[in-house]
């Protein structure tokens, strides 16, 4: 019994599962971790963030490397450029080989178990694991529910993976579509929906609202869209697919204008889903201890991470917040340190939402909506990346950043990007607005020249009507 007791019992290999596992084993506590497939890492490692970054990147390569963008105005000129589609993803599937590998040394580094096999809860201290028709239990003092989450789907929609596919679908496609047509203009259709067009596909996206990226600031989504349609991604919005159908030649979809309430006939090669992504909580057994769950299916938690039944945490997609990798992590650290009697919190105000196309999209805090709708005075202050000097040299001129601030205290609220490498580039407001620095204080801040950041000093001027090269 004592080879099966442990402290900690963490369920999923995620981001944040993986994470709490070994910062826990750090802090001396004996844990095991379950992961339900036969690899670590969970949804982002394998089926999401790292696989489609791989592809986001290549696809790039690829458009670079033809007359499509330009480079012929810089004197680069390409011959018989090619694409080879099964080495793409081999290089692609090679990654994540490689990274999942990783985790597993740092769990045997680490001295965390692990089980590989499906989790059910018996008891509020005790584990089943199935695993290839054999049973296993195992107990612990605490345990943390990291299960992740899984696409949406939608009603009369039948999803095969083949011609009707999941972002998981979407990154094993054994040739380029001629046509694709992507249900949803959140970020994972908008990533998808890049990929394919710069290898080839004529894609097209549906979006039920009227514009798209719900839950962002309407600025970056309006100068967004504009962008994407130019590289040559087609909208319907404020359109609702009814129903699909798969014949030898198509997939046919019914698709209803909700403002005039038309009903359009289109055809695609491949569908992809791409609707959001729900909680992944079935067959984990919460109905036999009576954990209580919200109607979205969302495992309700207090400040502390902790589930109607105190020795069980929930961290991740599973819990409300961003459904973010790295937001996965920070809770994994914080529920792990209130375990061990630490002040674990995570501001789920600073937790940067980025879209990897080209131009990056990036935010952090208040969108403008937000402020309007919660009666708060601010300043805004934006920079056009046309006007950025290391922009204009690098030719990545499309985008702008605007910073929000209070306008009593000047302190940042909220920062928005569109723009090269602007996933990274946001981190210096992230880190400025994790201390409560003002717009001064950024201003303030010497920027090396020439450097994208310029437009974030820019922006900061900008807010208190300062700004130098605009």
């Amino acid at each position: 019994m004592s080879e099966k007791k442990f402290d900690l019992v963490v369920i999923g290999s995620g981001p944040g599962g993986y994470v709490a596992s070994i910062v826990a084993a750090q802090k001396g506590m004996k844990v095991a971790n379950i992961e339900k497939s036969q690899t670590l890492g969970g949804t982002c490692l394998n089926v999401g963030c790292i696989p489609s970054k791989a592809m986001l990147y290549a696809s790039e390569q690829y458009e670079n490397s033809t007359k499509k963008n330009g480079n012929e105005d810089w004197g680069i000129n390409y011959n018989q450029v090619s694409l080879d589609l099964p080495k793409l993803l081999n290089k692609k599937s090679s990654i994540v080989e490689e990274l999942t590998k990783g985790i597993d040394f740092l769990f045997k580094k680490n001295k965390v178990t692990k089980y590989f096999g499906e989790a059910k809860l018996i008891s509020s201290n005790s584990i089943e694991i199935m695993n290839n028709g054999k049973k296993d239990t195992i107990y612990s003092e605490k345990i943390i529910i990291a299960t992740g989450s899984k696409p949406t789907s939608l009603p009369k929609i039948d999803i095969d993976e083949k011609r009707i596919v999941t972002s998981t679908g979407a990154l094993n496609l054994s040739h380029v579509p001629k046509k694709m047509i992507v249900i949803g203009g959140g970020i994972i259709g908008l990533e998808m929906g890049t990929i394919w067009r710069r290898l080839g596909s004529d894609v097209e996206v549906l979006e039920y609202l009227p514009r798209i990226l719900p839950g962002m600031d309407n600025e970056v989504a309006e100068k967004f869209l504009k962008i994407v349609q130019k590289q040559g991604i087609t909208f319907k919005l404020n359109h609702a697919v009814e129903s699909a159908q798969i014949n030898d030649k198509a997939v046919l979809l019914s698709v209803k204008d909700v403002v005039t309430g038309s009903i359009k006939k289109l055809e695609a090669d491949v569908v992809l889903v791409a609707v959001g992504r729900k909680p992944n909580t079935d067959g984990l057994g919460l109905e036999n201890i009576n954990l209580d769950i919200d109607k979205q299916g969302f495992i309700n938690t207090n400040k502390n991470f902790q589930t109607s039944i105190p020795n069980i945490y929930a961290i991740g997609d599973v819990i409300r917040g961003p459904m973010l990798a790295h937001k996965a992590e920070e809770d994994g650290v914080a529920a792990v340190e209130i375990i061990n009697g630490e002040a674990g919190h995570v501001d789920y105000n600073l937790v940067p939402g980025i879209i990897y196309t080209s131009p990056e999209v990036a935010v952090i805090g208040k969108t403008e909506e937000e402020l309007k709708e919660n009666g708060v005075s601010y300043n805004k202050g934006v920079f056009p990346l046309s006007a950025n000097s290391r922009a204009k040299a690098i030719n990545h001129t499309e985008g702008f950043v605007k910073i929000l601030s209070d306008k009593s205290t000047d302190k940042i609220l909220g920062a928005h990007m569109i723009g090269h490498e602007a996933g990274t580039v946001i981190h210096e407001l992230s880190m400025a607005m994790g201390f409560g620095a003002s717009s001064e204080d950024v201003a303030r801040i010497c920027h090396g020249h020439p450097t994208v950041n310029e437009a974030i000093k820019e922006a900061a001027l900008a807010t208190y009507s300062k700004a130098i090269h605009f």
